[in-house]
């Protein structure tokens, strides 16, 4: 049976595979490999390590070509075996390859870079050789063959626009060096003034450590475009020799100059503070401003105080990983620590101490905090009973201590490296330890108020508000704690407070001796029996322990005991007094020996009484 050319198609599609059809589409619409290739930034670090620092153009050569032949051998485009050869050039066929390397976009490059250096090498030698002076041309005739075929594989979807603009930068200065060394001093400078328009909008739309390469670069072109305007001796800008080459080259440069401004964007995660821009190099510094972008937003839905203090100390510690990371880099790279040792402030250097800002901004944060749960358990006369917080009590004197701890960390962010000089931020850090110091009185106040020192409170109370009406007065105020209201809410505490202390102190008579100021006041008073002549309402006394009569007596000072007794008094003879002693009637004269004796050793009679 004969099947019809449609019925067999339909057959064909019923038969096949659901997922093979999956994967096509899934190859059809896999993204294309997007390369970037700093072109000027890899020859000028390839130059200056490889002999160019001293001027060995040789040396350089050299390189070029071992490093050629060792990408032609690691990406598998040999030219040819042992013993023929077969040219093989970069194409864009290599680049549609699905494990296409970037790699390959460097073997132009450095074929260039091979010609461009014997032509440097030539040109030094042909001050006593003429002859190769046509040597050099011929080499810098090749350096632009390759420098084109650069330019062409960059111009493809595969590579990014500012890969683009590096290409068709680096191949003008090949080519304005070939017409410099010609003499056709008119394209010359149209080709340089080309690279030098590509260099300077670049420098313009990258970070601020890329762009001292570009300016180099663009100081670097600068005597060989005035040479050419002396030698083309017209009195036309080099814009006007440009605008010869038509308005194409300008728009598309403008539009691959915005492309580039929006990728370097995206490539490298910037960081604004104060007005100024940098940029974020370390993976861990820029992981770490990216959680905390949405720091406020975690610490609102945290339940309780305990839980935000614990969130901020978590964020601390990535804190303090990121400003370690940039202080790595600050150690290994050489100029980096020689600019700091100089005073000179960096981008990277500006970078740590926004970090050492947020930092302290992330403690002070976290301090407040904790300020405000021990508000929460305060034994304070003055401040309504609260719930406790696991069963601690806070004492004001452990707010006090909270706010000292405070303004040493104000007193850390007014010292950072660099911002010395800025007066709006100086009179920011200002106010805030004014606002500090305020809060800090206040709650010495209400120590002194609990020890019974209501001189000393009141003298607190105002200087509390003295510190807070400046504070309020002041125009500098940071965005990141704004403590206007609560300044105005204690200014209206204390002075409740300051009539409270004053009252106390006329009405109570001090009794109590001195203390220190965070321990426990101690009353001396006397016991009733001691004080019937002076009215004072005592309490105490209705208590079941009344301070009525001291019972135990208090200790007094005795002469102390003798180690020996004294037994020569035994064997002291003593004088007669009989002719002293008056006889009281005859019948103690008459008792004879025997009333003696009695008397003498007391026994019986009147004798023993």
């Amino acid at each position: 049976m004969v099947e019809s050319k449609s019925e067999k198609t339909e057959i064909n599609k019923e038969n096949r595979d659901p997922s093979k059809e999956m994967e096509v589409d899934e190859d059809e619409d896999a993204p294309t490999k997007v390369f970037t290739i700093e072109i000027l930034r890899v020859i000028k670090d390839l130059q200056q390590q490889h002999g160019l620092r001293h001027g060995d153009f040789q040396r350089y050569r050299g390189y070029c070509s071992r490093r050629v032949k060792r990408l032609r051998k690691t990406l598998n485009i040999p030219q040819g075996d042992k013993r023929h050869y077969k040219k093989r050039d970069v194409t864009l066929a290599n680049l549609e390859k699905e494990n296409s390397d970037e790699r390959l976009i460097h073997i132009p490059l450095m074929l260039a870079e091979r010609a461009w250096a014997y032509a440097m090498q030539l040109r030094q030698e042909s001050n006593t050789e003429l002859r190769k002076k046509f040597h050099l041309v011929g080499k810098l005739r090749k350096a632009t063959i390759y420098a084109l075929q650069l330019q062409e594989l960059c111009n493809s979807e595969f590579c990014d626009a500012r890969t683009k603009l590096e290409a068709e930068a680096y191949s003008a200065w090949i080519h304005g060096s070939l017409h410099f060394e010609l003499s056709l001093w008119k394209s010359a400078a149209e080709n340089l003034k080309k690279a030098q328009v590509i260099y300077e909008n670049l420098a313009q739309t990258l970070p601020e450590e890329e762009q001292v390469v570009y300016k180099a670069k663009v100081d670097e072109l600068t005597p060989s475009l005035r040479y050419c305007a002396y030698n083309v001796g017209e009195n036309a800008s080099m814009n006007d020799l440009l605008e010869m080459r038509g308005q194409g080259m300008l728009d598309n440069l403008s539009t691959l100059v915005a492309q580039t401004k929006t990728e370097s964007m995206e490539a490298f995660q910037t960081t604004e503070w104060r007005g100024r821009k940098v940029t974020v190099r370390p993976e861990k510094v820029r992981m770490f401003l990216l959680s905390i972008q949405d720091l406020e937003k975690s610490i609102e839905k945290a339940n309780g105080f305990p839980a935000k203090i614990e969130l901020l100390e978590n964020v601390l510690l990535d804190c303090k990983d990121a400003i370690s990371a940039i202080k790595d880099e600050i150690k290994q790279d050489p100029k980096l620590r020689s600019s700091s040792e100089s005073g000179t402030m960096t981008a990277t250097q500006y970078l740590l101490t926004y970090l050492s800002y947020t930092r302290l901004k992330l403690t002070l944060e976290r301090n407040l905090f904790m300020v405000a749960q021990g508000k929460l358990s305060l034994d304070d006369p003055n401040i309504p009973d609260k719930a406790q917080i696991e069963g601690k009590k806070t004492k004001p004197q452990d707010l006090s201590r909270l706010y000292e701890i405070i303004l040493q960390n104000m007193s850390e962010m007014q010292q950072l490296a660099g911002m010395e000089s800025d007066a709006a931020y100086q009179s920011e850090i200002e106010t805030l330890t004014l606002t500090f110091k305020s809060f800090r009185c206040y709650y010495i106040a209400i120590t002194l108020v609990a020890l019974k020192r209501w001189r000393e409170a009141v003298a607190m109370y105002e200087r509390s508000t003295k510190y807070a009406t400046e504070a309020i007065a002041s125009e500098s105020i940071s965005k990141d704690f704004d403590l206007r209201n609560e300044l105005k809410q204690l200014i209206q505490t204390i002075e409740g407070c300051k009539f409270s202390a004053h009252a106390n102190s006329v009405l109570e008579e001090d009794t109590t001796e001195e203390s220190v100021l965070y321990g426990k006041a101690t009353k001396s008073s006397k016991p009733l029996f001691e004080r019937l002549s002076m009215y004072k309402e005592d309490a105490s006394l209705n208590s079941r322990n009344p301070n009525v009569f001291k019972l135990t007596p208090e200790m007094q000072p005795i002469p102390a005991k003798p180690l020996f007794f004294d037994l020569a008094l035994n064997f002291v003879e003593f004088p007669s007094l009989e002719d002293k002693v008056e006889l009281k009637g005859s019948a103690k004269q008459g008792a004879g020996m025997s009333g003696f004796v009695k008397g003498l050793f007391s026994w019986g009679g009147s004798g023993g009484k």
